[in-house]
């Protein structure tokens, strides 16, 4: 089994990242293009064994280091043994699972000299990839629901209360967008009577309680940020009342 002694470890963020993409992607070949033989060598009656994923895009399941402890985090152990008890599909997402963890473990136990932003840097460049889990249950990644000061549309619906803080209608998942439409599908603008639509940016008025697309009044989600009390177009007519 190739080890990675301290001295050679990769330092940078690119060097990580590259350590990263080529472990996952023999862990990927294993669980997809190579299954069957990955399947047949992860035999119950042997002892307790590992799938490791390597730098250069090889894959091995082999028993654990003997090292104690050993030079990098070690994957889940003993993933033959669950073979024969579990439904073929459901196991190879199991192991899926726990090969994301130990990837993460070792890229960040490689990071561990990096400082904050290289740490979010490398995270970042991590999550732009899809998960082992994703590839082999052949899952879409989620797409982030976008802040409401990306300048895009916003699957959610902001409302600032009184004392400043953002009251939302949550759009948390792609599975949950139905049922986001269907529970706020009454609700309509107040300016130009649309049904609520969970791709378009919405604000709530703290005075009346009404929501308005966001064009309609002429509010961003960026503007939005910056308004403690927002007010409608009616009810600030209504204030300016004498």
């Amino acid at each position: 089994m190739e080890m990675a002694s301290i001295s050679s470890s990769p330092r940078t963020v690119e060097e990580i990242f590259k350590d990263y993409s080529g472990r996952r992607g023999g862990i990927v070949r294993a669980l997809t293009h190579d299954v069957d033989e990955f399947y047949g060598l992860c035999d119950p009656e042997k002892d307790n064994l590992c799938l490791y994923g390597h730098p250069n895009e090889n894959w091995e399941v082999t028993l654990p280091a003997e090292e104690v402890p050993p030079e990098l985090p070690e994957p889940a152990l003993g993933i033959n043994f669950a073979r024969d008890g579990m439904n073929r599909k459901d196991w190879l997402s199991l192991v899926a699972v726990h090969s994301d963890c130990w990837l993460l473990s070792v890229a960040f136990y490689l990071g561990a000299r990096l400082n904050r932003n290289e740490r979010k840097r490398l995270f970042s460049m991590i999550n732009d990839l899809p998960t082992v889990f994703e590839v082999v249950t052949e899952r879409k990644p989620v797409k982030d629901k976008p802040s409401a000061d990306s300048g895009s549309k916003s699957r959610g619906s902001t409302k600032r209360s009184n004392d400043g803080q953002v009251k939302s209608i949550p759009k948390v998942a792609e599975e949950s967008f139905e049922e986001d439409e269907d529970e706020h599908g009454d609700t309509q603008c107040g300016s130009c009577g649309g049904n609520y639509n969970g791709d378009e940016f919405w604000i709530g008025c703290d005075i009346c309680e009404r929501w308005y697309h966001g064009k309609c009044v002429k509010i961003t989600p960026a503007k939005a940020e910056s308004i403690k009390q927002y007010k409608c177009p009616y009810c600030s007519m209504k204030r300016a009342r004498p």
